[in-house]
């Protein structure tokens, strides 16, 4: 027994000198990689910002505290250039603003008609058919070289997008609700009445609709000053559910002549862009 006792001093001692203690091991609920807060966010600024959210975030509660900060997701909309176009109106959630910034893109493919008709369904090809040609009026924006041209037939085309397959998960729609911004450029011809119509619908997952934009058709006069105009909508507040957008837009001549003397569009946009910024 003197021996046993002797053994268990001599183990406690050995820890003793070892410099071990252990009822000072860290519990589940303290920091296992203990790191001042603002190097640990200097840190998490340099790290792409998907690791700073499904790994850091879930190591330690001080690392969930640091990725969760404000200061944080200002700090990386100020380094890579994602600023407010409005001073005055600030953000509610930094890190949301600092995701849509960063994800924020046109989701229609082929917009100008680079690719021919590439990504776009034809619905209505009327007439002598969709055409593509260059601008005969420069645009507001010089990089637009060419445009759609309908006919003396309606001619109507879409687009149907897959928020889930742009990196838009059911879960961030239906909590967030981000703004989603269409616009959409077009131009009669000088020599030729025109009309212009345009159609979107937010969809659920059963491609049934959630909310609609549907605007009245314009109306262009011949002898017109076939000057670009540009068509502008926010999607704000339409509830859970969302999982589709579908573009459609199109119109024609209004006088009947062959050719392509119908309304021109270019350029068109759909985009998922913070509330703050449209």
């Amino acid at each position: 027994m003197k021996r046993k006792a002797k053994t268990m001093g001599a183990a406690q001692s050995s820890d003793s000198a070892s410099g071990r203690n252990v009822s000072s091991a860290p519990s589940s609920n303290q920091s296992f990689f203990p790191v001042p807060l603002d190097i640990l966010e200097e840190i998490f600024l340099n790290l792409p910002y998907e690791q700073v959210v499904c790994v850091c975030r879930l190591v330690c509660h001080q690392w969930k505290v640091v990725a969760d900060t404000e200061s944080l997701w200002k700090e990386r909309c100020r380094r890579e250039g994602y600023h407010l176009r409005d001073a005055s109106r600030v953000p509610t959630d930094w890190r949301m603003f600092y995701f849509l910034c960063k994800k924020r893109r046109n989701l229609l493919k082929n917009p100008r008609g680079e690719e021919k008709m590439k990504g776009w369904q034809i619905l209505e090809n009327g007439g002598d058919r969709w055409k593509i040609e260059k601008p005969m009026v420069p645009h507001p924006n010089d990089k637009v070289k060419l445009n759609f041209v309908t006919s003396y037939g309606m001619c109507r085309k879409a687009q149907l997008i897959d928020l889930k397959k742009e990196g838009y998960n059911p879960a961030f729609m239906d909590e967030f609700q981000p703004d989603i911004k269409i616009t959409d450029w077009y131009a009669p011809r000088w020599d030729c009445g025109s009309e212009y119509g345009i159609f979107v619908q937010l969809l659920n997952q059963k491609k049934e609709v959630v909310e609609r934009y549907t605007p009245e058709t314009v109306y262009f006069e011949q002898w017109n000053d076939q000057q670009w105009k540009q068509l502008v909508h926010v999607f704000r507040d339409y509830g859970p559910g969302v999982r589709y957008i579908r573009f459609i837009h199109g119109g024609k001549d209004t006088q009947f002549w062959a050719g392509w003397y119908g309304i021109r569009v270019t350029d068109s946009s759909v985009e998922i862009c913070p509330a703050v910024d449209t």
